[in-house]
């Protein structure tokens, strides 16, 4: 018989469970007695599952030698491997195990020791981060999925309430479809503990200075959340997966709460919304249209901050993707109800305010859990661009300028107290906006509003063009914030005409002074970042 083409569901009649994490476990190791199924296992597994009246064999029993070097060495013995390895249907593999005593192991559930989990802990030394390293738990897995044809192997706890109903229905068996996707979990799972070793071992000991944070051979792992309807196009097949290691609130962690199912662009402008509004430790609110902003706005009150920010271009908000830094209440959600909106991202949704949403049930409404703000988060510092070929990784701009009072003044006069928080704001908005990126806004801190924004041109000056087109109101008296330096002073001459006050923009132009000088001469503050924020 060609096993390969071998369909036949396999009888389960000896299980060997050895797990880091054992929760969960009990439930399956009582279905796999009750189903006549003998219990091999080891160290803890072995005293929880005796704690709960299961009758288990240990290892020792089976391999005839005991654990040994403080657990290094206690599955790794041809009993043990040979049960997992052996083919069932090959009677020269059965006349060996015959031979030399070996029983076939049909299932293996395991999970590895915590070695990621150990790298987070405080003041973890060296030795300790080397001991967490599993070699019998990879080796084990590896066996049972390269022979899925005959074994079973479970890694995940997520699959143990799958793996008993298969085995109530089938009567102690599994299908090897269901064999073969747990082989390939099984294989995907020792790939990234294997990574993350890697990584490890890939940086200089001690943690010192200059280490280096980018690899010679990069390794990532993503697990698949759903397929999409498409991609940017129609004709663009398209997938979402995330992090599979990330902890960080993000639209990637969601819990979708209402909606059509998310599109590409929904994803992509829902991110570029919620990154934005983490940036403020005080309300806020964000729309974003095909990932630019705008209109973004901050106010003690969540629906004056969308409806300040929704009336820096209310063409543009019209079926644009929305995002809070705070809990949706009742009022903002009728807000919301009273425009087309595609997607709302928050922490979470009043039961108020998902009452109100359910008379448009096609919004898409995204819960983040709390968001905390990007100063005060451990966020994941990698960025990818991704180009034909190859990957291009930066670290992630989290940059920021915790206080304007100390930045360079180029200029004769310097900012008000009320000018400089306004540049505050603005310069968080611009970071946001694709480059060539212009942010007229006014107010600041508590109550800042954006008034026009310029996105995107291949000039600056076309971009502080843009940005006065698009205001809904005048913009005497708002400040003006730059993601690049001014290449010349034709961008300040023509800002001045609109009546902006002051200015901020990171500086280092070959023309500066020129820059400088046409700001003196209109009576505008100015303020160097010494920080840029292109974004592409």
């Amino acid at each position: 018989m060609n096993i390969m083409s071998d369909e036949r569901p396999v009888k389960i009649q000896r299980a060997l469970l050895s797990v880091s994490d054992k929760e969960g476990l009990t439930p399956l190791a009582r279905a796999l007695v009750e189903l006549g199924v003998e219990l091999i296992s080891t160290g803890g597994t072995a005293r929880l599952l005796r704690e709960q009246g299961l009758p288990v064999r240990d290892v020792a029993e089976v391999t005839g030698f005991p654990e040994m070097l403080d657990g290094r060495v206690k599955t790794l013995h041809p009993k043990i491997h040979g049960g997992l390895l052996g083919r069932r249907d090959d009677p020269a593999h059965r006349r060996q195990m015959t031979e030399h005593g070996i029983v076939p192991i049909d299932l293996v559930v395991v999970n590895l020791y915590p070695f990621e989990a150990t790298l987070r802990t405080p003041s973890v030394t060296p030795e300790e981060i080397i001991e967490q390293i599993d070699i019998g738990g990879p080796s084990m897995v590896r066996s049972a999925a390269k022979n899925h044809h005959d074994v079973a192997v479970v890694v995940d706890p997520a699959d143990y309430d799958a793996v008993r109903q298969e085995l109530t229905e089938l009567r102690g068996a599994l299908r090897l479809e269901t064999r073969r996707r747990l082989a390939g979990k099984a294989f995907a799972h020792t790939a990234r503990y294997d990574g993350v070793i890697a990584d490890y071992f890939a940086q200089p000991p001690g943690g010192e200075e200059g280490t280096p944070r980018f690899p010679h051979t990069l390794r990532l792992q993503w697990e698949k959340v759903q397929n999409l309807r498409y991609g940017e196009n129609p004709h663009q097949l398209a997938a979402f997966y995330r992090d599979a290691a990330g902890s960080e609130p993000s639209v990637a962690r969601a819990k979708q709460v209402q909606g059509k199912e998310l599109s590409f662009n929904n994803l992509l402008d829902a991110n570029a919304a919620l990154e934005l509004v983490r940036e403020f430790s005080v309300t806020a609110a964000a729309i974003i249209k095909h990932n630019n902003p705008c209109g973004v706005a901050t106010d003690p009150l969540l629906v004056e901050s969308y409806r300040k920010a929704r009336a820096t271009d209310p063409t543009s908000a019209f079926g644009g993707v929305i995002a809070f830094n705070e809990t949706l209440d009742e009022a903002t959600a009728r807000e919301l109800a009273a425009t087309f909106v595609e997607v709302v991202v928050a922490p979470d949704f009043s039961p108020s305010a998902l009452e109100v949403l359910k008379a448009k049930p096609a919004v898409r409404l995204l819960a983040t859990g709390p968001l905390g703000n990007m100063s005060g988060a451990a966020p994941s510092w990698l960025d990818f661009k991704r180009i034909v070929g190859g990957l291009l990784l930066q670290e992630r701009d989290l940059g920021r300028l915790e206080d304007l009072g100390k930045l360079r003044v180029a200029t004769r006069r310097r900012p008000t107290p009320a000018e400089y928080e306004a540049l505050a704001f603005a310069w968080i908005v611009a970071k946001h906006v694709k480059s060539n990126a212009i942010v007229y806004a006014r107010g600041g801190a508590r109550a800042g509003q954006t008034v026009g924004i310029g996105a995107g041109q291949m000039s600056r000056v076309d971009s502080v063009r843009l940005g006065a087109m698009k205001a809904q109101s005048p913009l005497a008296g708002t400040v003006m914030a730059s993601d690049a330096f001014f290449p010349f002073r034709d961008g300040i001459d023509e800002a001045a005409k609109y009546g902006i006050t002051a200015v901020i923009q990171p500086g280092g132009s070959m023309r500066d002074d020129e820059v400088i000088a046409a700001a003196d001469e209109h009576g505008l503050a100015m303020v160097f970042a010494g920080m840029r924020h292109f974004r592409h």
